[in-house]
């Protein structure tokens, strides 16, 4: 059987920011650091960073007095940052920088008098921390059925901004829908989608064109995990969104001849290598690597943390 891995697939230069910004402040500062959501979406790096003294919390509340205070990198909103202010927590922000974009660019939209449409999923840390940052009106639209429920005048001042995660498809769809319908709308097109979104997703529709079966690594929590799996399935490929390689069917591949394999942006690598080896215990194998786009990309660390 041929297993055959996607590039780009895993990290992206905003997960390793978020990790190294947990591990140096831990290495400054000493066992615990308090981390405000998990820092990215996968359960091994979160119980990685666990053993290592991090702390995990949905609430500012739980976190000491004084205790050094991370927020994650899908971001937070200006209530949560004014409450660590209220509190004198000392915070390190890892949100990603590529997220930090949209919200700045919609407080510029909502500072022109514009109402918002932020396209995303609803529940979403990253959506609820936009929603948050935004000072203005903001309607949170999934789908194009949405657009035909916003409950606003055709000429109504908009703008759009788009939560990073989301299949380019389905963002297009969307603002196509929004344009046919308001007539003062402006917004970034698709460029608020970050690059490792759209790297990834292009690979894996490279690779559905050479493989019978598509393995993506990844949490189920994980938006970007999870718009990979759909694009495979949308390929026509029987696609599997998985944890680690406990979470295999052999049968999902026991007649397959080629099978792909890809990583969500918050899945470390070492889980493809575990991936490969469960596959190797069931049948003879060979690996072969799809090239794709190189990504050199690299965020700068918060002052505190340079030269940590």
């Amino acid at each position: 059987m041929k297993v055959i891995l996607a590039t780009p697939r895993g990290f992206c230069a905003g997960v390793i920011r978020a990790i190294e910004i947990v591990e140096l402040a831990l290495k400054k500062n000493g066992a615990p650091v308090y981390v405000r959501h998990e820092i990215v979406h996968n359960r091994h790096v979160v119980k990685s960073l666990e053993a290592k003294g991090a702390r995990f919390v949905e609430s500012l509340d739980d976190i000491p007095a004084g205790a050094l205070t991370i927020f994650s990198a899908h971001g937070v909103p200006q209530s949560v940052e004014a409450a660590a202010r209220e509190r004198h927590l000392p915070v390190l922000d890892a949100t990603c920088p590529l997220v930090a974009k949209v919200h700045h660019e919609g407080q510029r939209y909502a500072a022109q008098g514009r109402v918002i449409v932020l396209i995303g999923h609803a529940g979403h840390p990253e959506v609820e921390g936009t929603m948050g940052q935004i000072s203005g009106e903001v309607h949170l639209i999934q789908t194009v059925e949405d657009v035909a429920a916003l409950a606003l005048p055709l000429d109504t001042p908009l703008a759009y901004i788009t939560q990073t995660t989301l299949s380019l498809d389905d963002t297009r769809l969307i603002i196509a829908a929004l344009r046919r319908r308001f007539t003062d709308l402006v917004g970034p097109d698709t460029r608020d989608i970050c690059y490792a979104t759209q790297n990834r997703q292009s690979a894996v529709r490279e690779l559905a064109k050479q493989v019978d079966v598509l393995l993506v690594i990844g949490s189920n929590n994980s938006s970007n995990s999870n718009r990979l799996r759909e694009i495979g399935e949308e390929c026509g490929i029987p696609s599997y969104l998985i944890a680690d390689e406990t979470k295999i069917d052999r049968d999902w591949t026991k007649n397959a001849g080629r099978v792909g394999v890809t990583a969500g942006a918050s899945a470390p690598e070492f889980l493809v290598e575990r991936i490969i080896n469960r596959l190797a215990e069931w049948r003879e194998i060979e690996v072969s690597t799809l090239p794709g786009r190189e990504e050199r990309i690299q965020f700068r660390l918060p002052s505190e943390l340079v030269g940590t």
